[in-house]
């Protein structure tokens, strides 16, 4: 299927590894021009270099080299740049914007992610733990919406794509500030997209389950330390759990995602898509 986005813009957040590298890549390949943003600085200057190396074709400016202030890599031909910011923060997200921009141009997708929270269970929530689900998974996302929406909405084209997780649907244990802060940031989205698929841009959130992430790797070495078990017990226990019987890989995930940001996805806006192998029961 010919996805019909080469040429557009994407900036993916948190995307120096997990599951934000996966969609990244999945852009990527589809001729996105794509800005890798992350906290890690040398990191994502690998991650622009890679993909110059898998997708260096085309052109990038009249120079025929793309420089990112942020980084000051140069790259050839494929249009990526390697932006260090902490997203977290307002200036962050105001300088990956404005250097996305100026790279790249306007941007077309928007892939919201970032750092998922400490576990810990729903008894033992504390007031500054609530005030943190929400500071880290709603406030930066809100904030990276409105510095984008405008441009979009004015150009009648976009695609916003949260990736969340199956804790949306069904709370997951030992997870009660992810559970709360990802379920309020799932209602602005859903909200969001009746108001603007007037105007051809659509917002969808996709859902992982056990995607073969480090995060997920740290949350099942908190399982199992707390459990007093090893590694290995758990992430058995976790598979018998899957309808495919196994981890998914952060590839399958990224196409999902390629898709929701597509042309041809053009009809499907305010859904929570699950890519889990059918870990949550539920339609």
């Amino acid at each position: 299927m010919d996805l019909r986005i080469a040429g557009k813009t994407a900036l993916v957040a948190a995307s120096t590894g997990g599951l934000g590298l996966a969609v990244a890549r999945a852009l990527a390949a589809e001729g996105v021009r794509v800005a890798i943003v992350g906290r890690r600085r040398d990191r994502a200057k690998e991650i622009v270099a890679e993909l110059q190396a898998a997708y260096g074709t085309g052109t990038a400016g009249a120079s025929g080299n793309r420089v990112s202030g942020a980084s000051g890599i140069v790259t050839k031909g494929f249009d990526a740049v390697a932006i260090e910011a902490d997203l977290t923060t307002p200036e962050g997200i105001e300088s990956a914007v404005e250097q996305t921009v100026a790279d790249l141009g306007p941007i077309d997708i928007l892939v919201l992610n970032g750092p998922g929270p400490k576990p810990g269970a729903a008894a033992t929530l504390s007031s500054d733990d609530m005030a943190a689900a929400f500071d880290l998974l709603v406030k930066p996302q809100h904030a990276l919406v409105s510095q984008v929406l405008p441009g979009m909405r004015e150009r009648r084209w976009g695609r916003i794509l949260a990736i969340g997780s199956s804790g949306v649907t069904a709370p997951l244990p030992n997870l009660a500030v992810s559970n709360t802060g990802r379920a309020a940031l799932a209602g602005y989205l859903k909200t969001l997209a009746a108001e603007v698929a007037l105007d051809e841009v659509t917002v969808n959130l996709l859902l992982p389950g056990r995607i073969a992430t480090d995060r997920v790797t740290q949350l099942d070495h908190a399982a199992a330390k707390r459990r007093g078990t090893t590694l290995e017990d758990i992430q058995l226990e976790s598979r018998k759990t899957i309808p495919a019987r196994r981890y998914g890989e952060p590839a399958e995930f990224g196409a999902a995602a390629a898709f929701l940001c597509s042309a041809p996805a053009s009809y499907i806006t305010g859904v929570a898509l699950r890519c889990d192998g059918g870990l949550i029961r539920s339609l």
